[in-house]
């Protein structure tokens, strides 16, 4: 006999997407639970409407304490976490079922399709993007720390990383919507950093969303993803950026003479980084190094 499952789905502000995450966990969930935080539109009536019970949390400006107490309101002996601008598509869906009659873990990863500004981004490390959502009780919880990973006991499995077996996340719809994400997460992310010790150092503000890039555009092969992966590349270096000067901000901008020719040497090193990660890129996707290049790498 399959283990029973609750799915629990934390809610600010998302009646335009709650609709669809419920449905598509209404045919094997033998319970959902949402958690709203304060929402000022119809969130709470469309989840009442489908069927979902209800709970109620303060507004914490980031989802791991909620996420906790919704795990908490549960039934079941399986939970599936799914956030509000989720779905689990039919083959997923099967999966999961197909799981729960037999379990082989104590919780599983699950591969995300990452879908922004209108397009799946394969590559950018945004693709595969595994989460553990899928876990019995008792196995998994977070630290209440913004974007924190979840603490686990027991034996771990993971789901093949194809587009079928993938949580579909409708991340970003538009430039708006990540500003305003991005403004929330740095604060939040910033504030941690201050609470751990980390004090400001310039040099963060120039080698930090460097290596961000890099590590998007280059590594990730962001530049299979086309204009979407170079603006997304620099749009998360961007939120580097700003979340180091936040954290500027909170020592109140503290003043700091710099000399001119330090900056100019830690950028060269910076540009020695991004001529090593040209060549890498060129040489994986064409097997050979262009004269411009070979130059600046003074091959």
């Amino acid at each position: 006999m399959a283990s029973k499952i609750s799915v629990v789905i934390n809610t600010l502000n998302e009646e335009e997407n709650l609709s669809r995450a419920i449905r598509s966990v209404k045919g094997f969930a033998d319970e959902i639970v949402v958690v709203d935080m304060e929402s000022t539109d119809k969130t709470v009536e469309v989840a009442k409407k489908l069927g979902a019970k209800v709970f109620l949390h303060k507004k914490t400006g980031y989802v791991e304490p909620a996420r906790n107490f919704a795990i908490s309101k549960t039934m079941n002996s399986w939970i599936l976490v799914l956030d509000a601008d989720e779905e689990i598509p039919e083959k997923l869906a099967e999966k999961i079922t197909q799981i729960l009659k037999e379990p082989k873990a104590d919780y599983f990863r699950i591969p995300r399709k990452n879908i922004i500004f209108g397009k799946w981004l394969k590559h950018s490390r945004w693709w595969p993007d595994y989460n553990i959502r899928l876990f019995k009780k008792g196995s998994v919880s977070w630290n209440e720390v913004i974007h924190a990973v979840p603490m686990t006991q027991g034996v771990g499995g993971e789901l093949e990383a194809i587009e079928g077996l993938s949580i579909v996340h409708r991340n970003y719809d538009t430039l708006e919507q990540y500003v305003e994400r991005m403004n929330r997460y740095t604060s939040q992310h910033a504030l941690l950093k201050v609470n751990e010790g980390y004090k400001f150092s310039w040099k963060d503000i120039i080698t930090k969303p460097s290596n961000e890039f890099f590590s998007r555009y280059f590594f990730g092969e962001g530049y299979k993803d086309g204009l979407h992966g170079l603006s997304l590349s620099l749009l998360q270096a961007f939120s580097e950026l700003v979340m180091y000067l936040k954290i500027w901000q909170n020592e109140k901008f503290m003043e700091k003479d710099l000399n001119i020719s330090e900056v100019n040497l830690l950028m060269r090193d910076e540009e020695k980084e991004l001529h090593y990660w040209q060549g890498d890129s060129q040489f994986k996707e064409s097997g050979k190094l262009t004269d411009r290049i070979r130059r600046k790498l003074r091959i």
